[in-house]
């Protein structure tokens, strides 16, 4: 059998294809309907709604036949596809070259006619057809030819709008998406402000005390210490208000930064005791994507490892890599750890352990689930490998 001429656009073709997700749907009584009534308008027994992938035919609607699909190299929908004709009309496939020797024709089938009208999208793309069939000579009237075409537009109408009904029903449960991770986003900065603000208390009160023995070179470095909490903490305050003005800018707003000096500016906010070391990656490496979302990640992640390591030598280490699709980042520690059980439900909603932290405070549950909802807005994904005693390790990449 010789083979057809695909269209240079062949590729795109299928991916529009792929873009109405209708293929191996179930059966709809509205397709159904247009190919019983396109079989009992041109008084043929088969009636199809086809559309054609890359390597096979699939029936949306069979009116006729309990097959529900073909391999696309004996299809005759693949030859209507690549015409430019508004219908293909074989009255004799075994005269006609393309078919004499396809097993539709000459097996138990016998197709002795076929007529076929593409399935042309708003883009001009042939994603199928509604074609008839008939094991027996047959041929159409004027009057039968323009009605196929125009039922042929029908299911082009409907296919059209089931995308749109799509598009809409994906865009809405992004923005739900996008206002629950906005909600979460809020509640976890705001718990996470205590964290420079326990710092700002802390050094005020360590500075007055030596204040009032005597002043020293220490208290220098206590004021240091205050005000870069303090700018940390209007810096967030300030991101907080333009946010929830605009949250699409949480996750829409990239920005290229130095990981590393993102991460020191993470750590002043922390209050990191002096038995814990954070091990930075070697490397200067530069990431290009919403900042305000992943300081909140790193955040979260860092204060964890802090609050939860019981050793008295605590070790968290930050480590990075990346490829041409994603950013990839490590943070672990050598603390508590957590049991296998656990692994999924800490990052559910509200979820916490039954454990304190150093501080003999117990968590808000809000932390590892906005971390998730960030991580995957950003299209990425997130999981943690531990074990308890033996630390945990946080595994996450970043969609670039």
């Amino acid at each position: 059998m010789p083979q057809f001429n695909l269209s240079s656009y062949e590729e795109d073709r299928v991916a529009a294809l792929h873009s109405y997700q209708i293929l191996d749907t179930d059966e709809e009584k509205d397709f159904d309907a247009l190919a019983a009534l396109a079989s009992a308008i041109c008084q043929i027994p088969i009636a199809l709604i086809t559309f054609i992938d890359k390597k096979r035919q699939w029936f949306k609607a069979h009116h006729g036949t309990e097959f529900t699909e073909n391999v696309r190299d004996l299809s005759f929908c693949t030859h209507a596809i690549a015409s430019s004709d508004e219908i293909t009309i074989i009255p004799d496939p075994l005269a006609d070259e393309r078919f004499s020797n396809n097993p539709l024709v000459t097996g138990p089938t016998k197709i002795s006619f076929y007529a076929g009208v593409p399935l042309i999208n708003e883009d001009g793309f042939a994603l199928g057809t509604l074609c008839v069939l008939h094991n027996e000579p047959h041929t159409l009237s004027e009057t039968q030819t323009e009605a196929l075409k125009t039922l042929a537009r029908q299911v082009v109408d409907k296919i059209e709008l089931r995308r749109k009904v799509l598009s809409l029903q994906l865009a809405n449960q992004e923005l739900l998406n996008s206002n629950i991770v906005i909600q979460k986003f809020a509640a976890m900065a705001a718990h996470d402000i205590k964290n420079p603000l326990s710092s700002i208390l802390l050094t005020s009160q360590a500075l007055k005390i030596r204040h009032e023995k005597m002043q020293d070179e220490g208290c220098i470095r206590l004021v240091d210490l205050n005000i870069a909490s303090t700018k940390n903490l209007l810096g967030m305050v300030e991101q907080m208000l333009e946010y929830s003005k605009k949250p699409e800018l949480l996750i829409a707003r990239k920005e290229e930064f130095v990981l590393n000096d993102v991460l020191k500016k993470i750590i002043t906010m922390l209050t990191v005791p002096d038995n814990i070391k954070i091990i930075l990656p070697a490397e200067t490496n530069l990431l290009k994507v919403s900042l305000i979302a992943f300081e909140q990640i790193m955040l979260n992640l860092l204060s964890n490892a802090v609050r939860y390591n019981n050793k008295e030598q605590g070790l968290i280490r930050i480590t990075f890599g990346e490829d041409k699709e994603y950013y990839h980042l490590e943070v672990a520690d050598n603390g508590m750890g957590i049991a296998e059980q656990y692994h999924e439900k800490i990052f559910a909603n509200s979820f916490t352990l039954k454990i304190t932290d150093r501080y003999n405070a117990k968590g808000t549950g809000i932390g590892l689930s906005t971390v998730r909802d960030l991580v995957n807005a950003l299209k990425g994904h997130i999981y943690v490998r531990s074990a308890p005693g033996e630390g945990a390790t946080f595994i996450f990449k970043l969609g670039k």
